[in-house]
């Protein structure tokens, strides 16, 4: 009896070491490998508004935790909660989960528990989450109008060489006239487009597919595919001042919060989205190891730092303000997004509306015409 019942504990103290390894994979599912910079923002500032209300840690944890409703983030506020009523530092806890929480965000709670200003530390982090998250939305607001135009453009299109412009073709035909050279490119295409669009299509979505396949997997094709969209003119430069601002405003604070340059250069290679500057972060980083300034090695990267940036981290470093020189450059780029954006918008909309009226009106004058040539021939 004895041995059965140790059996039986060994296998109610097994279970639970299961359960939460199927937890961990499910959360990662469910949220995809990583918590949005929305849900962070979201954590961090409902944790400082309760723990700035004079809420213990443990208690503000819970009380989140009972707000939550994805099953995943719930695992981990459990196994976080665990380890926080067990005597650990939250951001000791927290550094455990790196899918979910950033360094940049670990190092400034770890700041703030270590100085005694947690609440504090927890509000500007929740705003600065709160500015990348904004600045993030610019850029890819700035790309999302175009496609959606774009696909418009060959939606319309489409529509009226498929569906439209085969019922009116019978009625050419049958008239036995000489068509138009445009009319007959019109037809050269709906006839192709309707024998092979299936094919068409599928070739589309299987090189859509295959590009994002390649690009998650070679981080070689990766980095020349990045390398590739900092050449593109007013692209490039929207894509080189927003990774400046998220590094800049990066490395800022967290110098501000007590971490070295050498430790804050490697978090910013870390939290940067473009493979070309995660490269020259870690070229900067030995640099720096070798005892080298941050300006000295930025001054000969000029296609990727531009002067003024190098000028300003040089005046930073001698004065010995190096932390509020980042952030005003994080400024300075955040801005430059801003008007390169608006600027990305203002060039592209008439431009696509033009090659839109130029497509749609092409279609409409090779229906229009032949029409026009039998009414004159009728009327003759």
């Amino acid at each position: 009896m004895r041995a059965k019942k140790t059996v039986k504990i060994e296998n109610v103290e097994v279970k639970p070491i299961k359960e939460r390894k199927s937890y961990f994979s499910e959360m990662q599912k469910i949220s995809f490998g990583k918590m949005s910079n929305k849900d962070q923002t979201f954590f961090i500032k409902r944790l400082s508004f309760l723990v700035k209300a004079g809420v213990p840690v443990l208690d503000s944890l819970h009380m989140i935790k009972e707000q939550t409703r994805k099953k995943g983030y719930v695992r981990i506020l459990d196994a976080i909660i665990l380890d926080v009523s067990n005597g650990q530092q939250l951001s000791t806890s927290l550094a455990k989960y790196p899918n979910m929480f950033s360094d940049f965000s670990i190092n400034i709670i770890s700041f703030g528990e270590a100085s005694g200003i947690l609440s504090e530390n927890l509000d500007y982090l929740a705003d600065e989450l709160r500015k990348k998250e904004v600045l993030k939305k610019k850029v890819i607001g700035a790309f999302v109008y175009p496609i959606v135009v774009t696909l418009a453009t060959f939606g319309i299109t489409g529509f009226l060489m498929i569906y439209l412009f085969p019922k009116i073709m019978p009625v050419f035909q049958s008239l036995h006239i000489k068509l138009p050279l445009s009319t007959r490119i019109v037809i050269f295409l709906s006839e192709f487009i309707r024998h092979n669009g299936i094919y068409i299509f599928f070739a589309l979505v299987s090189a859509v597919l295959g590009f994002m396949f390649v690009l998650k997997k070679s981080k070689t094709f990766h980095f020349y595919f990045d390398k590739f969209i900092l050449r593109i003119p007013l692209i490039g430069n929207i894509i080189r001042d927003y990774n400046l601002a998220n590094s800049t405003r990066t490395i800022g604070l967290l110098l501000k919060g007590g971490v070295t340059v050498s430790e804050a250069i490697p978090i910013a290679e870390r939290t940067s989205s473009n493979l070309v500057y995660r490269e020259e972060f870690k070229k900067l980083s030995v640099s720096i190891n070798r005892g080298d300034k941050i300006s000295l090695y930025l001054g000969t990267r000029r296609h990727l730092f531009p002067d003024v940036l190098s000028q300003i981290i040089s005046v930073g470093e001698r004065s010995g303000n190096l932390s509020n020189s980042l952030i005003y450059l994080s400024e300075l780029y955040e801005s430059q997004v801003d008007d390169f954006t608006k600027n990305l918008s203002s060039l592209i909309e008439p431009a696509l509306m033009i090659i839109m009226g130029i497509l749609v009106g092409f279609i409409a004058i090779s229906i229009i015409t032949p029409i026009y040539s039998i009414t004159q021939n009728l009327n003759g």
